[in-house]
């Protein structure tokens, strides 16, 4: 059977997250439903996500309540031949906060999670007032010293366990993740935290972002961050960041993997 990855952006601010939960509205409800809509396919009750029928949606980056994303990915499969139309039609039927960016044909064994090869995120904080920022960024009427703060940052790079970044209850295999880039910059009138990495544990750039605002506070900032790290212990770390100023902006797929584009034009 066919395997399409969809390519889709939303605001995360009215769902409790991407993916299927009971009784709650999710982005992943939302798009199964607009597709099911389409193909007039059967849908589940909002209850209960595990007794639904029709096209069935497979996450790539899990995003939490009220969390943003620029890109993010589902994948599925299915018998009906998309068009360039489908797109168009899908937009029509999804509430204005979420949109399908684009659809692409790909191999039958794709994953849209397993075969990524790293996430990018933003997490967005500003310092002065700003009732257009409010649901988009967090509001830290403080000034750290952005030096300090890339100090920390920068103590990120690279392979570690990240335990004590992650939230509890977390079931996977390894708490390990690796780095590629992570700095802080200003940018619009926000002071922004940026960082790469080939996977992100539950809650972990919200995290990061907590701890190194409190350490940066501190005289023996990248002492006090490194013990956080070296403890494995979650804890220690601060998960005070709110949502809804995080980011999901990229996923990155290896050469090949995309497949073919199904064009909106």
């Amino acid at each position: 059977m066919p395997r399409y990855f969809l390519e889709v952006c939303y605001k995360g601010t009215r769902y409790s997250g991407l993916q299927l939960q009971e009784n709650a509205i999710s982005i992943q409800f939302e798009v199964e439903k607009a597709l099911n809509i389409i193909f007039r396919m059967p849908q589940a009750e909002l209850g209960d996500p595990k007794g639904r029928e029709g096209i069935k949606l497979f996450v790539s980056s899990r995003t939490d309540t009220g969390v943003h994303a620029l890109q993010n990915f589902f994948h599925f499969d299915t018998d009906f031949v998309f068009i360039p139309k489908h797109i168009y039609n899908l937009n029509a039927l999804l509430p204005g906060d979420i949109a399908v960016i684009n659809i692409y044909n790909v191999a039958d064994d794709a994953h849209c999670r397993f075969d990524a090869i790293a996430r990018e995120y933003k997490y967005y904080t500003y310092q002065k007032k700003d009732p257009f920022l409010e649901d988009r960024a967090y509001y830290y009427p403080f000034k750290p010293e952005i030096d300090k703060l890339n100090e920390l940052a920068g103590l990120l790079i690279g392979k570690a366990d990240f335990s004590a970044f992650s939230k509890r209850k977390t079931k996977v295999k390894t708490f390990d993740c690796t780095i590629h880039q992570s700095i802080w910059v200003e940018e619009n009138e926000c002071l922004v935290y940026y960082v790469k990495g080939n996977r992100f544990l539950r809650g972990m750039v919200k995290g990061l972002v907590a701890t190194m605002l409190k350490c940066a506070k501190t005289d023996d900032a990248a002492e006090n961050f490194k013990a956080i790290i070296a403890s494995k212990d979650c804890t220690q770390a601060d998960f005070s960041a709110p949502s809804h100023g995080l980011f999901l902006v990229k996923v990155s797929y290896r050469e090949g993997v995309m497949g073919l584009l199904v064009k909106t034009k």
